[in-house]
């Protein structure tokens, strides 16, 4: 899952270095943590957040398969 979002993350914004996910554990529940630039922001939130609800409709139906809820966090 980390790896699916870094590479989405990576692939929107201007400075891939940049790009940071955390992985949280819990039992039933995986939280990722997105740290991009602050000039990229707007990029991976997108117009009105289609593009963040895009990333995390993917996160979630890759989630489904290991029967794992997973939630995207930006942050800034």
């Amino acid at each position: 899952m980390k790896e699916l979002i870094d590479c989405i993350a990576k692939a929107l914004v201007d400075n891939p270095e940049q790009v940071e996910v955390q992985e949280i554990k819990t039992q039933q529940t995986l939280v990722l943590e997105l740290k991009v630039a602050k000039e990229d922001l707007g990029k991976v939130i997108g117009k009105k957040g289609r593009t963040a609800q895009a990333m995390r409709t993917i996160l979630s139906c890759a989630s489904a398969k290991t029967k794992q809820r997973a939630i995207l966090e930006i942050v800034e």
